[in-house]
């Protein structure tokens, strides 16, 4: 996949701007920037869920993409399981599949308990077991560590090296770990925020390749 000078603009705003960013398979992508720099609205977009206001994209059709999102609100109103939520539009899973990527994420003792009685680690790890479940060309992830306590980051950011090595996939996370970021990555794109300018200036975004 890749984006050539996109941007999005909403509410007379520009959200981001000027963005050029690829992701080959079995190469990781980071993308970092402060607080309103469009972040997590650049993968969105990037996934076809916002549309663009300028740029193109270009993906397979084909593509398979796993995605973990930087929030999910489940209420407790409505219980789901563990099994339940992997489930979901993956119908066709067989249980060896499921029990295949729980125990990938490390969370094969779990059992089937309730989402809401996980902790925030966990949870985080049952999102990652289930967008890996399709076995993804392609794995987005905003904010993974987003409720990770200091002792399992790490243990996280080397979960997500491995499931890319093993599945060979495209991995683009975005990250606030900025240490291990210019450790893994392969390719680092920082946002800024862009909120004027209707005339093209420099490019605010720049990409570091190893």
């Amino acid at each position: 996949m890749s984006a050539d000078n996109i941007g999005v603009r909403l509410s007379e705003r520009w959200i981001f701007r000027y963005v050029n960013v690829s992701v080959a398979s079995g190469q990781l992508v980071c993308i970092i920037g402060g607080n309103g720099a469009g972040k997590s609205t650049c993968v969105k977009t990037l996934l076809g869920l916002i549309p663009l206001t300028e740029g193109k994209i270009d993906k397979q059709k084909s593509l398979t993409i796993g995605y973990v999102p930087q929030k999910l609100a489940i209420t407790p109103i409505l219980p789901m399981t563990v099994y339940r939520l992997l489930t979901l539009g993956n119908h066709r899973c067989a249980r060896r599949e499921i029990e295949h990527v729980l125990f990938v994420v490390g969370l094969e003792k779990l059992g089937n308990p309730l989402v809401t009685t996980l902790s925030g680690g966990e949870f985080q790890r049952l999102m990652l077991a289930r967008a890996i479940l399709r076995k993804p060309q392609l794995l987005v992830l905003d904010e993974p560590l987003q409720g990770v306590d200091i002792a399992n980051t790490d243990i996280l950011n080397d979960l997500i090296l491995t499931i890319r090595d093993e599945l060979q996939c495209g991995v683009l996370v975005v990250s606030h770990d900025i240490e291990r970021v210019f450790q893994d990555a392969d390719d680092v794109l920082v946002l800024v925020p862009h909120e004027h300018d209707e005339v093209k200036t420099d490019n605010p975004v720049w990409n570091r390749s190893r």
